[in-house]
């Protein structure tokens, strides 16, 4: 009796310690919806085919071992704050952060291509030409409950559990003045609710972005690029400066964007709220200040299916998307965002004004 009392309570401390370890473990966990799955929402934010314009070489390339310890560097601006080691740089702007890498953008699409297939992704999306991979819809498993059956079953019940919750990634790699590329990653979320009072169905519909998730794939991106786990945490840990706020308004009878703050600033922000808000970016103009985007225009009568509809039915005729151009200009610490629309007229429409609507509340 001894002894079997001795083996349940050796039991018990070892399910307690499982449990603790499961609480202070790695929080990610990332595991594909489906090969190949191709969830697309909200259905005027669809992801669409690019052109096939201005491609690069590509090649692998393994990173080396980077030296650290290298001090805080300021980026040269009063609102942005930076820091380096190496050849690779951290930035920050508010709730924004984005990577600064000494190297050109054929050299690093290699390994940030294999950095989300490692970390449990499928790329839907992998286009050179405009320097964009896009992950397919993923769960995080690592949000589940670790409760008794399931951590003595393991995988033999992974099938039937849910968090109701599912991410995409887009990352853009942007070649600076400096020979260097800029890497942005940035995040979509879908939760899933029910459709009806009755809770008979559910359907699946969009939640807000994670700067937080978005930092942590930016810290573990620098740990592939050669920056060592301790350096990486210590540096994304770092406080940031507050981001000044955008706002709505009409100018010339056409809705626009106004940010208290330079190009640059501006160029950058913008450019991650198209990104978060899953606009499909054709190209970009950083001389002209332009990005030129695709968009659907939302149909009020068609009912979005669940989860597991779009995922394996096949797709009816969708609304044709229309072509757009996304300008920012600015005056010294002064910069209006505008929608043109194909041919480069100042666009007064509904779809303008709905367009400038979600750019300033991701801004905001």
């Amino acid at each position: 009796m001894k002894a079997a009392t001795t083996r349940l309570s050796l039991l018990a401390l070892a399910m307690a310690l499982s449990a603790c370890a499961a609480l202070e473990g790695d929080k990610i966990d990332y595991k594909s919806a489906a090969k190949g799955s191709t969830l697309e929402v909200p259905p005027d934010l669809t992801q669409l085919s690019r052109d096939s314009r201005y491609a690069v070489p590509g090649g692998p390339v393994s990173a080396a071992a980077l030296q650290a310890g290298q001090a805080a560097q300021p980026s040269g601006t009063a609102n942005a704050a930076a820091l380096q080691l190496g050849d690779v740089r951290i930035e920050r702007d508010g709730n924004q952060r984005w990577l600064v890498v000494n190297r050109p953008a054929d050299k690093l699409w290699e390994p940030v291509r294999d950095f989300w297939q490692e970390n449990g992704f499928n790329l839907t999306q992998a286009e050179s030409n405009v320097g964009i991979m896009e992950t397919d819809w993923a769960e995080n498993r690592a949000k589940l409950p670790q409760d008794f059956i399931r951590s003595t079953l393991g995988k033999m019940l992974d099938s039937l559990y849910s968090t109701g919750e599912r991410d995409k990634f887009r990352t853009r790699l942007e070649r600076n003045a400096n020979g260097g590329t800029e890497i942005y990653i940035s995040h979509r979320g879908m939760i899933e609710v029910y459709g009806t009072t009755t809770k008979d169905n559910t359907v699946w519909q969009p939640r807000a972005s994670d700067p937080e998730l978005e930092t942590e794939f930016l810290r573990r991106l620098m740990v592939k690029l050669g920056v060592s786990q301790e350096q990486s945490r210590a540096i994304a840990a770092a406080p940031s400066p507050r981001a000044q706020t955008a706002r709505m308004a009409t100018v010339n009878n056409q809705p626009v964007v106004q940010l208290d703050e330079g190009f640059d600033r501006a160029w950058r922000r913008v450019g991650l709220a198209l990104d978060r808000t899953g606009f499909t970016v054709e190209d970009r103009n950083r001389n002209e200040g332009t990005y030129f985007v695709r968009y659907v225009a939302p149909n009020a009568d068609k009912k979005e299916p669940g989860f597991f509809g779009k995922l394996f039915s096949s797709s009816s005729a969708a609304t044709p998307p229309l072509k757009y151009r996304i300008v920012v200009r600015s005056q010294g610490e002064s910069t209006t965002v505008s929608v043109l629309n194909a041919s480069g007229a100042p666009d007064t429409s509904a779809n303008a004004e709905r367009i400038v609507r979600v750019i300033t509340d991701d801004l905001k």
